[in-house]
């Protein structure tokens, strides 16, 4: 699985600007104002030697009542799923007692710890790293989080660290074996039942309860031959309305096993109010994976026209972003449908293992531009000239051309979708990237001959005139 990165401190040291630089996204609010964040935010780290998860936290003070209190015990929730702690300073500060507070608990806790001095741009932090060493957590590191400086050393070497984490690969349980396949979504749609119907057995505790499974199973089994391990998941809401201790660790353990499957069934209620917000976070979460994904509609039984209609309405106006993903409508409690999900599945793995060769990708790709030509830039054509495969799981198609950083989006939509229905690829997202090649003639000036030379001597003097 992979190791969990948490991120705490007081408030306004940097630790939302830190998390949005490590997943190089927004996805943290970030503003001149303290206690901002609240709930813990998860997001897939992109910066380091290796894939991580990092764990955004509301800042400590030291003494909390109230809400604060609240916000308190997620930020030591998320230091106890962690598998290594970054804790914060502010070097425009200084340390203070809520600093010592928080590094004497820290110390009690156990867990690795790195001490970050941030917003050491432009300030002499010689007397505040001093300061620091005397919270006894070790080795003072300097960074700028807003402007990235000393962030990749940092993470670095919190990744270097890790106990096992360079032997381990992906840290997958020894008994996970052939196609993993993680059957995620809200509490209560129906996941261990959909679990036990496909495994022909009760494997799993099922009870007409939100939040019955608490950590992610992974089962190992055989059908037709062909080797898969399910991986039965612990339902994901809203943070809001996560209050019990242990299911607080269940969110964490489904991202990882999001990013442990080849295959990703995302499973809806049909008889639900609407496809929610919660659903689309984490279908969200699973595209943003580059994970395998197919949709299993449950409890599709009993259903009148009307109602089914309505649903795939909601489908239609909620998920737009799942388009490459089969739909199924499956009863996991009678089992109609659910033989036909061991198919998709497979479907869905052979998409994203494909292995594409460049010939086939670069006519593709000129017949993709010869319907339909990139959009002028400045006067100027964007060429699009050759396209190889840059990687599976999920399928990568490195596009060389010119100008490919003009390229709008809504071109880039259209050359993924050509891909997908050119390559038959079912259940898996398409990855584009983009090179622009070094201009040869950059920098060279263009030597004119003799008679050009007194060509263009002549056509000054004229114009002189």
């Amino acid at each position: 699985m992979l190791p969990v990165i948490a991120l705490i401190g007081r408030p306004n040291v940097g630790k939302s600007t830190l998390f949005n630089r490590l997943t190089r996204s927004r996805d943290a609010l970030v503003a001149d104002y303290p206690g901002l964040t609240r709930d813990r935010q998860y997001g897939n780290g992109k910066l380091g030697d290796a894939p991580y998860l990092v764990v955004d936290t509301g800042g400590l003070v030291g003494d909390e009542r109230g809400l604060d209190r609240l916000m308190a015990d997620q930020v030591w929730f998320a230091v106890e799923e962690a598998d290594a702690v970054v804790f914060l300073l502010d070097a425009r500060d200084g340390i203070n007692l809520s600093d010592e507070q928080i590094a004497q608990r820290l110390r009690r806790s156990g867990k690795p710890s790195y001490l970050a001095l941030n917003k050491v741009d432009g300030v002499d932090a010689t007397a505040v790293t001093t300061e620091a060493f005397a919270l006894g957590l070790g080795e003072v590191l300097h960074i700028a989080a807003a402007h990235g400086r000393g962030v990749n050393t940092l993470i670095n070497q919190v990744l270097a660290e890790l106990p096992g984490l360079e032997n381990t690969g992906d840290r997958l349980p020894l008994d996970a074996k052939g196609i993993r396949i993680a059957v995620v979504g809200r509490p209560n749609v129906g996941k261990s039942t959909l679990i036990n119907r496909m495994l022909g057995e009760q494997r799993v505790l099922v009870f007409d309860q939100p939040g019955t499974t608490r950590d992610s199973i992974y089962i190992p089994f055989e059908r037709d031959g062909q080797e898969y391990t399910l991986i039965d998941t612990a339902g994901v809401r809203r943070r809001s309305r996560v209050s019990e201790a242990i299911e607080k660790f269940s969110v964490i353990k489904t991202l990882q096993a999001i990013n442990d499957a080849n295959v990703v069934i995302l499973v809806l209620d049909a008889q639900a109010d609407e496809v929610s917000e919660q659903d689309a976070t984490l279908a969200g979460h699973i595209v943003e994976s580059g994970t395998a994904l197919l949709v299993a509609v449950n409890k599709w039984d009993g259903l009148d026209d009307e109602r089914r209609q309505w649903f795939r309405g909601q489908l239609e106006r909620r998920l737009p972003f799942l388009d490459f993903a089969g739909r199924y409508f499956i009863s996991a409690l009678h089992g109609s449908g659910v033989g036909d999900l061991f198919d998709a599945v497979q479907t869905a793995y052979r998409a994203a293992v494909i292995k594409i060769s460049t010939p086939e990708l670069t006519r593709l790709l000129e017949q993709a531009v010869n319907d339909h030509q990139p959009p002028l830039v400045r006067g100027r054509r964007i060429k699009l000239r050759y396209a190889h495969q840059g990687g599976q799981n999920p399928p990568v198609i490195v596009i060389h051309g010119n100008q490919t950083t003009r390229l709008p989006q809504t071109y880039k939509r259209y050359l993924n979708n050509y891909f997908r229905k050119a390559l038959r690829l079912v259940g898996t997202p398409i990855r584009l990237e983009f090179k622009t090649g070094d201009n040869p003639y950059k920098g060279r000036r263009n030597k004119l001959t003799p008679s050009q030379e007194r060509r263009r001597k002549r056509m000054i003097r004229h114009v002189k005139k």
